[in-house]
């Protein structure tokens, strides 16, 4: 099976998150695993939630890529969202982009690998729940020890020339402000408003926005590509989105009537994090500036990491990708979250690098391009060449 049709069959199967159910594709890819001479396990998580990964995890590179799709709502599409359907150009569909075109190139990869009968030292692992913080998908399999600390290349979908090294981090909470109510026509003069707590609050926090953190020399060029890289798919200036700390007051709840000051009032907030900046200085500067009659409570908290360039992962994986497109490949970094996070902070070295028009991701009309398809299998498997000639 070619890598379109792997990336066309793998898109009809249905595994949106939530529910999360990735059951029947886990199946799929277990069973083409088994075909080319890959014996495979699972694990099994609520509601469906399964990980299909090869019985031998002692591989000095893991393959990883995640089943999970965010949801689709069928209107506006060219075409039904589950179809997977394929053109001249394109395969369309939910997780064509993000990310079962590059599990579909992976699995081409190793096909290709098992067909030259070469000895490589790599293992393979597709998850579930990545679109849900991989509490049952990635985080299950280290806290498993399924999967132990070694490189890591992720399929997960970037820019063609550029594969991802690093991520800003994430600091995620909630906090609950309580006031002393009482009746409006007396306020401010009287009682305390649990809603203007949090909006000072608020006030505070996008002050945040507005600092910038030293950084290496090498972390400054990697910077530095990663806003032109993202300027030149995007448009606009990415500088401060890497640089500064990003924040979205994403949910605010708060009071009882028009016509009482607000004695209760809820806010979750995302931050993400730059390089040279930790999460613990964030967590003591926001814990000084709520007042004493608040709850804070930390949902999600990581600071950004980063891959080292000169790594032979990293070296590896920009060689490949220079070799296939004729440039001089330079890494990037990117400003949202993955299971990289997680697998650096357990010790592995992790490199993001996958097909997908990046436009597209979680969108209308999501899609790949099936050049592309072709070439990212190229390129895992000139990566997995050069493991197995390491050895």
């Amino acid at each position: 099976m070619d890598v379109v049709k792997l990336c066309s069959e793998m898109v009809k199967i249905k595994t949106e998150n939530p529910p999360g159910d990735t059951r029947d594709c886990a199946e799929f890819v277990g069973d083409y695993l088994e075909s080319i001479g890959i014996p495979v396990s699972y694990t099994y998580g609520p509601d469906g939630r399964t990980n299909v990964y090869s019985r031998d995890q002692t591989g000095d590179l893991l393959l990883l890529g995640h089943m999970d799709v965010v949801p689709a709502i069928p209107d506006g599409w060219d075409h039904p969202p589950y179809s997977g359907f394929v053109d001249e150009t394109y395969v369309h569909g939910r997780g064509s982009a993000d990310m079962k075109g590059g599990c579909a190139a992976l699995l081409s990869a190793l096909s290709a690998v098992q067909d030259k009968g070469l000895d490589v030292p790599v293992s393979v692992a597709l998850v579930c729940d990545e679109e849900g913080g991989g509490r049952y998908g990635t985080r299950q399999l280290l806290a498993e020890k399924i999967i132990k600390p070694c490189d890591c290349l992720i399929a997960e979908p970037t820019p063609a020339h550029a594969p991802c090294i690093g991520q800003k981090g994430v600091f995620r909470f909630t906090v609950n402000f309580t006031g002393d109510p009482g009746h409006s026509s007396l306020y401010p003069q009287f009682g305390t408003s649990a809603i203007m707590q949090a909006s000072e609050f608020l006030g505070w926090v996008s002050t945040l926005h507005e600092r910038e953190y030293p950084l290496s020399e090498q972390m400054e060029e990697v910077i530095a590509h990663s806003c032109a890289v993202a300027q030149e798919i995007y448009g606009g200036d990415f500088s401060s989105v890497f640089r500064r700390i990003a924040y979205n007051p994403g949910i605010i709840e708060g009071g009882e009537r028009e016509n009482i000051v607000a004695q209760r009032c809820s806010l979750v907030m995302d931050m993400r994090l730059p390089w040279g900046v930790s999460r613990s200085e964030i967590e003591k500067e926001i814990s000084e500036h709520l007042p004493k009659t608040a709850a804070f409570r930390i949902k999600t908290a990581a600071d950004a990491s980063m891959t080292e360039p000169d790594s032979f992962l990293v070296k590896t994986v920009c060689s490949c990708i220079g070799d296939a497109y004729g440039i001089n490949c330079r890494p990037m970094a990117q400003w949202a979250a993955s299971d990289a996070r997680a697998l650096r902070l357990a010790g592995f070295r992790a490199v993001e690098y996958g097909p997908g028009e990046l436009k597209t991701m979680h969108a209308v009309n999501e899609r790949v391009r099936i050049d592309q398809l072709n070439t990212a299998a190229g390129i895992y498997t000139a990566v997995m060449e050069k493991y197995g000639e390491r050895k």
